[in-house]
């Protein structure tokens, strides 16, 4: 599975010499006819994002608290969720992973909505597994809340989450700026869940889940008083105790400033932030407040879930998307209880949409691989991209309130939070497209890098959303037990800054070096770099290769060559490379994993960039990329190579499998260019 210490041996007879570049070629050329031909007549390209079914169970959740779910939405719903069961019973967060408790509960509970009996074989697995690890008391503090909405666990024994949180300033502790702006998004709207604490009971019981029905919340073990866990534990008590005494006219005025709050964040679509979970929670808080189902910013925050799903029929046609990629693939797991693969349509619950980030990656992979720059499908893409910066200040401007702005978000519409990875991206795919009116893409340019360099951290390094997003108190709250809540710098983040900024000419700029500077101290002992945005280390590296070379050290720097010798020695031994989501909380599983085509890309990308064209090891992970191609150009990818938060939260990202196959096949072309004759000039389509 994980390769040995010399990168092992290809197993496969790979063609060599002349036959390898024209194979490598060839599958380039279908590479590149696949995305061009997945292009929105707008200029944008998404593919599915897919995380895990608790996506698809708070869907079913929200509509059956707010009284309109429907039997259509909840049975092809639900035949998603069954086909993501695992054997054990058991529903996991990522392909091939454990089985996540709750998950699992959710899951669960969306299938008892759907007419699913607790004595049905999948559903008695499933509670038996839900007993086995705990039970609901063991789950998350989130799951817990969406039982309590229900009546099937007590507000009481949930952590107290105070709206009066709105008036800390931003230079005091646990204000909501020191959250990541996913968890700010999340907790404002929840602190008025947590006031109202709202009981519309389910139309059934859950005691099949719970490890002792009779007592199934049963004390929590205290922490030492002296640890951090143990001052939080007593500041939740005082908070429960305060919402005894909390002066009416001061809690109403909370609530008032909560709801202004939340509305002001709303996007033009009607979502917040362009994420799915953030609009749930929305939702309900101001419906709790008294926004009706027919207000419109109720009505249209509703539409804008309906937006976030996707449709198939059964056998992998989409039939109702707004993305032109085909929908989720079927990773395993059981057929319907009633009928196999084909018996009604399946909607599957994406978390967020990547347009932004998808086309970008698109841009860049197309024109490595040699289409015209002047391309028209090209400039399109520019010219979609270049209508969708951000001409307004978001909360990034709290810490950053003279900075003007000019960056790019990840979604459809998110003016409120644009983020420094997606804008390095776009500058980088911009720059590689002939437009016709290069005057503006340059003003457009001109903004970002400024708005870059703005947004870089104290230590030299950049946040995704925000600057010096450090704060580790956040992460101590009994409530943040969903993964992580605050926003540091990363190593991949800063890596496409600074290969942005070099690509400005901008390498020897005191930000570019000071990010340089950061990435070098920040490089592990055996050579690779942490990703906290990719799958793992190999993404990291990936990353950071490039844009070091690119700021200008050269390939024989020591960095580089660890660097180098540490993807030598990890390469699987079909050739490809892999890195499986447990490696974040287990060092053990670093590097290892079935090899994927977007993490084989990865790794190339860092090896070319190193001057390694000529090495074995690009050459074996070039055949195997030529090897595994599927005939359509496209890769077989179930793999969750993505993150949002590092293995609490994955995704799927399905352009991922052919942007940068195709990315590390055309610079592999490029680098090899005069070294053997090949037929054709690898820009067919």
């Amino acid at each position: 599975m994980n390769g040995t210490a010399d990168g092992g041996h290809a197993t496969d007879t790979a063609p060599q010499g002349a036959a390898a570049l024209l194979a490598a070629q060839r599958a380039a050329e279908r590479a590149t006819a696949n995305l061009l031909g997945r292009q929105d007549a707008d200029g944008w390209w998404k593919g599915d994002l897919e995380t895990n079914v608790t996506m698809d169970a708070e869907d079913l959740l929200l509509r059956e608290f707010l009284g309109v779910r429907d039997e259509h939405t909840t049975q092809a719903a639900a035949r998603f969720i069954r086909r993501r069961q695992g054997a054990d019973g058991a529903w996991a967060t990522f392909h091939g992973g454990p089985g996540d408790l709750s998950a699992t509960v959710e899951a669960y509970v969306a299938l008892r909505l759907a007419g699913d009996a607790p004595d049905a074989e999948h559903m008695a697995r499933a509670a038996a597994w839900v007993r086995r690890n705990g039970g609901i008391a063991a789950a998350r503090v989130f799951t817990r809340i969406w039982l309590a909405l229900f009546g099937w666990w007590r507000w009481e024994d949930l952590p107290e989450l105070p709206p009066e949180l709105i008036y800390l300033p931003s230079w005091f502790p646990l204000n909501i700026y020191d959250f990541g702006c996913w968890a700010r998004q999340t907790i404002v709207p929840l602190t008025v869940v947590s006031a109202k604490r709202p009981v519309r009971p389910g139309p059934f019981t859950l005691d099949e889940l719970h490890t002792d029905p009779v007592e199934p919340s049963p004390p929590r073990p205290q922490a030492p008083p002296a640890t951090w866990d143990g001052v939080f534990q007593r500041l939740d008590r005082a908070l429960h105790a305060y919402r005894r005494v909390a002066p009416r006219p001061l809690r109403k005025a909370a609530l008032r400033s909560c709801a202004r709050w939340i509305i002001e964040r709303q996007e033009s679509d009607g979502a917040w932030g362009g994420i799915q979970p953030p609009a749930v929670y929305s939702v309900i808080a101001l419906h709790l407040l008294g926004y009706g189902l027919d207000h419109p910013v109720l009505k249209a925050g509703l539409e804008s879930l309906d937006r976030f799903a996707v449709w198939s029929d059964g056998t992998g046609t989409a039939v109702g998307t707004v993305a032109t990629a085909a929908p989720a693939a079927d990773t395993g797991g059981p057929a319907d209880p009633d009928g196999g693969h084909a018996d009604g349509p399946v909607r599957m619950i994406e978390a967020c949409q990547s347009p932004v980030w998808d086309t970008c990656l698109a841009t860049i992979a197309l024109v490595d691989a040699g289409v015209p720059a002047d391309h028209p499908q090209l400039v399109r893409a520019a010219d979609w991209l270049l209508a969708e910066q951000v001409l307004t200040t978001g909360d990034w401007s709290v810490r950053r309130p003279g900075l003007a702005p000019g960056g790019w978000a990840f979604e459809f519409h998110n003016d409120n939070y644009p983020d420094t990875d997606d804008t390095a991206e776009v500058v980088l795919a911009l720059r590689r497209v002939a437009h016709p009116d290069p005057a503006r893409v340059d003003a457009a340019v001109e903004r970002a890098v400024r708005w870059l360099a703005g947004m870089q951290s104290k230590n030299g390094a950049w946040g995704a959303f925000d600057v010096d997003n450090t704060s580790m108190l956040p992460n101590k709250l009994p409530f943040c037990d969903f993964g992580e809540v605050i926003d540091p710098p990363s190593a991949d983040v800063t890596a496409h800054v600074v290969e942005m900024l070099a690509g400005e000419k901008l390498g020897h700029d005191p930000h570019a070096r000071r990010g340089v500077a950061w990435l070098l101290a920040e490089q592990e002992a055996a050579g690779g770099w942490f990703g906290r945005w990719g799958v793992n280390y190999v993404y990291g590296t990936g990353s950071a290769v490039p844009a070091l070379v690119a700021a200008g050290l050269p390939p024989s720097h020591p960095a580089i060559r660890r660097a180098v010798t540490w993807l030598e020695s990890v390469q699987n031994e079909d050739g490809g490379w892999g890195e499986d989501l447990r490696s974040y909380p287990d060092p053990q599983w670093i590097a290892r994993g079935d090899s994927t085509a977007s993490q084989t890309g990865w790794a190339l990308l860092a090896l070319l960039a190193a001057g390694e064209h000529d090495s074995a090891a690009v050459e074996r992970g070039v055949a195997w990329l030529v090897r595994t191609q599927l005939p359509d150009g496209s890769w077989d990818e179930p793999q969750f190579t993505g993150t949002g938060f590092p293995w609490d939260f994955s995704i799927n990202y399905h352009l991922y499998r052919l942007v940068f196959p195709l990315t590390a096949l055309g610079r592999y072309l490029s680098a090899t260019a005069g070294r053997e004759p090949a037929a054709g000039d690898g820009r067919e389509a």
